[in-house]
């Protein structure tokens, strides 16, 4: 598979060469140009970057951490193709993790807080409508972290944030019939919920959502029986 990176502009957070190959891959992958098993060639994202291969190696090894890079000796380092198992638990984390979210934030949302989730959600249609993938993709991932700073747990913010990288590679890896028409109609209820301060409805609806959107993935493993696989049809 190509390699598709684009640099990305640095955000103050990602102050250092490293920092930044680190956010170009990861947004790569979020928006679904970097595919699960495509190789990730130190040369090339030097070349791209201009820098050392001694920092890509490190970008490559932080991303390793975060569980989005496959490391292998004598093979180099491509995007991790993550597992059934591990597609459950990212999912079952994310639900236990987010009911938790939308409940206390209902306790403590603020009526501004409420107009910069109603922006974001206009943000999605206008993406949906305008049939832009990536910038759809990261809307509707950065929606769920957006929560968890309004919350003010930067902690948590960040947390989300890796695993919402590794759901977007799991979703990649396990083609989600989980549309993005969907996803946002969900959001929009979650805000609804937040609105009107029922924290029992948002934990609910965003868990329905969640788990929806695990629902929606092919983890069902594929027939190993090669005479089903191979025999003619008809």
């Amino acid at each position: 598979m190509p390699l598709e990176i684009a640099p990305v502009a640095a955000k103050p957070v990602l102050a250092g060469a490293t920092e930044r190959i680190v956010g170009s891959i990861t947004a790569a992958i979020v928006e679904r140009r970097l595919m699960p098993g495509t190789k990730l060639s130190e040369q090339k994202i030097a070349d791209i970057f201009e820098v050392s291969r001694t920092l890509v190696r490190q970008a490559l090894h932080q991303l390793s951490r975060d569980r989005l890079v496959t490391l292998e000796p004598a093979r180099g380092a491509s995007v991790a193709v993550p597992s059934v198992d591990e597609a459950r638990q990212v999912f079952q984390v994310r639900a236990m993790l987010e009911g938790a979210l939308a409940r206390q934030l209902c306790a403590r949302i603020t009526d501004a807080q409420i107009a910069e989730l109603r922006a974001h959600l206009r943000d999605e249609v206008v993406a949906l409508s305008r049939t832009d993938v990536p910038g759809r993709t990261r809307l509707l991932a950065d929606f769920h972290v957006v929560l968890a700073r309004m919350l003010g747990n930067e902690v948590l913010a960040q947390l989300l944030s890796d695993l919402l990288s590794r759901s977007s590679l799991i979703a990649l890896m396990y083609q989600s019939s989980h549309s993005a028409a969907q996803s946002q109609q969900e959001h929009g209820l979650i805000v609804d919920a937040l609105e009107k301060r029922d924290a029992r409805a948002a934990a609910r609806l965003m868990a329905h959502h969640i788990l929806a959107v695990e629902h929606n993935l092919r983890l069902d493993p594929h027939s190993t029986d090669l005479f089903a696989a191979l025999r003619p049809q008809g």
